[in-house]
């Protein structure tokens, strides 16, 4: 691989989306100058420091920790630009308009350093035509770099180069992006709004105008387009009022002034109702009014029979759900297509009519079918790209059914489908094992070979294309262990197998039984499947072992669980565990116990037992205790409860992190630990760690024999802090108990302060806490509000 890096960058245009941006790559610890036009009053770099301030209280937050924001620095055009010197990316995200871009350009060329990439986050405006605006020797180091709102949570980006582009900083920009900012790239050709927008927007407009054709509501077509379909749950309508209807209005005009030849240019117009909309100031969700508004607890939605708004509704026919839940594709699209229900005939009209448009601008938009399909995925959320909807469903069936429509008139355009769909695809599909289909060549196009993509050892796949098989070393109902030869035949990866990836008795009999066999043949064990990492313990076997008064076999179980987690903690061989996703309660306990984790940035990881009126008792309660008494002996105070109290509040408080970076934070991950901004990583960095530590002579660490607890002194101040949140209407009463049952497990007991105990009295501590909450009717009751409606009670 390149050893290209970006030791700092600069963003060019504080608005939302530069703003966070420059979030992202602080998140990746890139130092960042953020650029806007100076302050008419006050502090020059005024409008910049607003914007980086704002950064802070977004939801969900643009910062991966709260740290991040000290490494963003106010600029403004007048005073900084001598800054861009030491920059080696530049990244320009000011308003989409082409004479402000070439003035900023001809302002900032002096200051640009020669080996600095420069690009636009434009969505849209050709590249080729903004790099005239840049010195002829510039125009090399110039490319597109359009990310999707909001940055640090949307995973595509598309990279287009221009006629001079050089090839190798394409090559190094995309693997930087894929590794460093965990980023999917599409390599798009210099079409208008490329190629996520320009098929995405496509598809909301062609929903706007089968909504109005066949007279369905906003809120009905939304439960049509959402999650039932794999797309969003804010489907389109609601999606418009994210993205805002004056941004969806702009990309639209973009659609219309650039592209005048194109069959289906009659459709490239806003609504005259969502024009109407924009002219009274009520732009989505940033104005709380658009489509929908929400009225205190109620939603409204925008009925245009009444000219006003009424409560929100998503009724879908039941004929039509019966269709939409038969499993089988082809069945599926042939129903919709011989319904003479409206709701039907909308469905189907929009999934021909995408894959007409998908069809016959392939060639113009995208080198291939799967730059297609994973724009739609990663850009707009899709489950299925278009080509991946239309291959399996069968793709001789909805070509000649799209064909016939075409034919009737039925279609938005009369455009014919372009010959290469009744060629060779009908046989091979357009994505094969081989690689995916180009119009433009008329060839099949395998993957990038950029090295970068080695360390995907399952990459997001499309349709057709086979996944790396592994050798299934073991398996029992709950876990598999296996390797993969291939990548290191000496490491172990043990999966859970669960839903949701649950540690019922299977899994934690199972973990045991892999941790052995791995320290009998192997040098290392990797604990890794797709998120969730897991979500906890089998509630439903709890709550039936209660239901029988068998609170002997509750103990026995806490028991195996502990004794799963010392396994993994000291066992013979390193463990590392590789976590993506949710990572909850036992998860997150089990976690915490490998000898590293490898994590990946989005991670949700938390000990969240309160909310079921437990507390943790994996071991979770006891690895805390102990590093409080490691950093108590490192500390002047050697006081343990220092390190208990923020330790406390946040299992008392359910809280879980936001990121991987902030489980660092909360204790849950050690700062030796490593965090993985793309999670397609995940498993390759993991292997690699296992295998380190391996060759570095890993040995097992020894079980402390003498922890110094906050005892009976840490949980009276626990409940000081307790009694003041009871008096204030914070907590519940039966939260106060589950509250003081963690404090007396952080604390070691009700035992002398300063006490020296070993780590099974920590472990039988919390065993016993853990089963006396079990017998209380309050937590019974809320184990079971969870199981039947997967929300917490908070009696």
């Amino acid at each position: 691989m390149s050893n290209f890096i970006v030791r700092k960058a600069a963003v060019l245009g504080a608005g939302v989306m530069g703003a966070q941006i420059a979030a992202h790559l602080a998140n990746a610890e890139v130092p960042v100058v953020l650029f806007d036009l100076p302050a008419k009053e006050g502090d020059p770099s005024g409008m910049v420091g607003k914007a980086i301030d704002a950064l802070r209280k977004l939801e969900p937050s643009p910062l991966a920790s709260k740290d991040r924001v000290a490494y963003i620095d106010a600029a403004n055009y007048s005073q900084h630009l001598d800054q861009l010197q030491d920059c080696d990316l530049i990244i320009e995200a000011i308003a989409e308009k082409m004479e402000w871009k070439d003035d900023l350009y001809r302002r900032i060329a002096p200051f640009i350093s020669p080996t600095a990439i420069i690009a636009s986050n434009t969505s849209g405006l050709s590249i080729n035509r903004l790099s005239e605006g840049l010195p002829e020797a510039l125009r090399p180091r110039f490319c597109g770099i359009h990310f999707f709102n909001p940055p640090r949570y949307m995973h595509l980006v598309e990279l287009i180069a221009t006629r001079t582009t050089d090839p190798s900083l394409l090559d190094d920009l995309e693997s930087w992006l894929v590794s460093r900012l965990g980023k999917g790239i599409v390599r798009a050709l210099d079409t208008p709004n490329f190629v996520a927008n320009r098929v995405g927007v496509f598809s909301m407009l062609a929903v706007m105008h089968h909504t109005q054709r066949l007279g369905l509501g906003f809120d009905v077509v939304d439960s049509l387009t959402g999650p039932i379909i794999g797309r969003p749950k804010s489907a389109t309508y609601r999606t418009a009022d994210v993205v805002g209807l004056d941004t969806l209005a702009h990309v639209v005009k973009t659609m219309q002034d650039t592209l005048p030849a194109d069959p289906w240019h009659g459709y490239y117009t806003v609504p005259g109702w969502l024009a109407a909309l924009i002219g009274k100031g009520a732009l989505g969700q940033k104005t709380r009014c658009g489509i929908f508004r929400k009225d205190g607890r109620a939603i409204k939605v925008l009925d245009l029979a009444l000219q006003d708004y009424r409560d929100a509704a998503a009724d879908i026919d039941p004929t039509v759900l019966a269709i939409l839940k038969n499993r089988n594709p082809a069945d599926r699209f042939a129903q919709l297509r011989a319904s003479e229900h409206p709701q039907a005939q909308f469905l189907w009209a929009i999934f021909r009519d995408i894959f007409h448009y998908a069809a016959f601008h392939l060639a113009d938009i995208a080198d291939n079918a799967r730059d297609v399909d994973f724009a739609m995925r990663w850009g707009f959320g899709w489950a299925q790209g278009p080509f991946e909807s239309w291959q399996t469903a069968g793709w001789q069936a909805i070509a000649e059914a799209v064909k016939a429509d075409i034919d009737a008139g039925r279609a938005m355009s009369p455009a014919p489908l372009p010959a290469w769909v009744f060629g060779r695809v009908v046989q091979a599909g357009v994505h094969t094992a081989q690689g995916s289909y180009s119009a433009s060549a008329d060839a099949y196009r395998p993957r990038s070979t950029l090295p970068v993509y080695q360390r995907q050892i399952f990459p997001e796949r499309v349709l057709g294309e086979k996944a790396v098989a592994g050798t299934t070393i073991w398996e029992n109902e709950g876990v598999r262990l296996w390797t993969l030869p291939q990548v290191d035949e000496g490491i172990a990866i043990v999966s859970i197998k669960t839903r949701n990836h649950t540690l019922g008795r299977d899994v934690i009999v199972g973990l045991q039984e892999a941790v052995a066999r791995a320290e009998a043949d192997y040098q290392g064990l990797v604990l890794w499947h797709e998120a969730p990492f897991a979500f906890g313990a089998n509630l439903k076997e709890v709550a039936e072992a209660i239901a029988a008064g068998d609170f002997d076999l509750l103990e026995r179980y806490v028991g195996e669980f502990q004794n799963s987690s010392m396994c993994l903690k000291y066992a013979k061989v390193p463990v590392v565990a590789a976590v993506q996703g949710m990572a909850l309660g036992g998860g997150c306990e089990f976690l915490m116990h490998a000898a590293r984790r490898v994590i990946a940035l989005e991670s949700y990881i938390g000990l969240v037992e309160a909310g079921v009126g437990l507390i943790p008792a994996g071991g979770g309660c006891k690895e805390f205790a102990i590093r409080a008494a490691q950093h108590a002996a490192k500390t002047g105070g050697n006081d343990p409860f220092e390190f208990i109290q923020p330790v406390f509040m946040t299992i008392a408080m359910a809280t879980v992190s936001k990121s991987g970076a902030q489980a660092r934070e909360l204790g849950f991950a050690l700062e030796s630990d490593k965090i993985v901004f793309n999670a397609n990583e995940l498993l390759y960095v993991a292997l690699r760690e296992a295998r380190g530590l391996a060759e570095a002579g890993y040995y097992p660490r020894l079980s402390p024999r003498a922890v110094k607890v906050a005892g009976r002194t840490g949980i009276a101040n626990c409940e000081m802090m307790l009694a003041n949140m009871k008096e204030g209407g914070m907590i519940s009463a039966h939260d106060y108990v589950v509250a003081k049952a963690a404090a007396t497990a952080l604390c070691g007991g009700d035992i002398e302060t300063g006490s020296l105990v070993d780590e099974q009295w920590l472990l039988t501590v919390e065993r016993q806490l853990f089963v006396d909450l079990l017998k209380n009717p309050k937590t019974q009751q809320r184990i079971q509000h969870l199981l039947e409606t997967g929300k917490p009670l908070r009696n």
